[in-house]
């Protein structure tokens, strides 16, 4: 695989610090209140948690589509005031909403996207990471649902960025187009490229993420492995964790829905678990 000539400066790949994001209105709303993380080159970091938690907030702001309010946030080493146009040739974006244009087909869109950067992949090959090969000539308002999110997907990779930002990249597909998004990222990881995805199906994380941080109302409050934080909760599962740390289960459709408060303890072993994450925990 083809990997882009420059290299960004060493350290982590994401670093985030107090970061604050609050959006006018009548109360207004704190989206993100007070949140930190770090994120190692070449690992899969996980945001897991219900829809409304600030999980897509964070990673646009990450992305550099939104301001925060306050906070400080470098990516790759770089920040987005001084660094844009350096870091759009080193990042991948799937948005958890990409709006392609209709009247281009799958091939000419993917080759589109190739333009925007000055090395990256073939856009076949892009095509046929997410199995979407046979479709090149389709016109994107001709092919499903399902179809166009892997498209979007293609098109955040076909730079072959260092840093692959997806936003809910399975939500809706079929198990079959699940299995094609997981096989891409973990590619894309055994090629020494860093993910950071949102997610808030608990298996997802599971199998994809080397750490994960769980959010919930703006805030981190529980982070690191998936394997270490089943074991410092003694829960079976993810799902069992965040029942444990929210009082809530998240359903298939990213809500979190109410359960019974029996056995919750909420000021367990794990409460603010990771290393770091002291000040962001609730």
């Amino acid at each position: 695989m083809h990997h882009p000539a420059t290299e960004p400066p060493a350290g982590p790949a994401i670093r985030v610090r107090d970061l604050v994001k609050h959006y006018p209105g009548r109360p207004p709303v704190e989206a993100v209140r007070g949140l930190s993380l770090e994120v190692s080159r070449g690992e899969c970091f996980g945001l897991l948690g219900p829809n409304g938690a600030g999980k897509t907030t964070t990673i646009e702001i990450l992305e550099g589509l939104l301001e925060p309010t306050s906070g400080d946030v470098e990516v790759l080493g770089m920040r987005w005031a001084a660094d844009e146009r350096r870091l759009r040739e080193l990042i991948g974006v799937s948005l958890q909403e990409t709006r392609l244009s209709d009247k281009l087909t799958v091939g000419e869109t993917i080759a589109l996207f190739r333009s925007f950067y000055a090395s990256g992949i073939d856009p076949m090959e892009a095509l046929a990471m997410v199995g979407l090969e046979g479709k090149a000539s389709a016109r994107v308002d001709k092919i499903s649902g399902g179809e166009r999110q892997r498209l979007a997907v293609a098109t955040a990779i076909v730079g072959w960025p260092q840093l692959l930002f997806l936003d809910e990249p399975t939500t809706g597909l079929d198990p079959q187009s699940r299995r094609q998004i997981w096989d891409l990222v973990e590619a894309c990881r055994a090629c020494g490229h860093t993910v950071l995805l949102t997610t808030h199906y608990m298996d997802e994380a599971e199998r994809l993420c080397d750490r994960l941080a769980i959010v919930d109302a703006g805030r981190i409050i529980a982070s690191g492995t998936p394997a270490e934080l089943v074991a410092a909760f003694g829960a079976k599962d993810l799902d069992d964790v965040f029942v444990q740390l929210a009082g809530r289960r998240l359903s298939e459709s990213g809500w979190a829905e109410p359960v019974a408060a029996a056995g919750r303890d909420p000021g367990g072993p794990a409460s603010g678990r990771a290393a770091g994450q002291g000040s962001t925990t609730a």
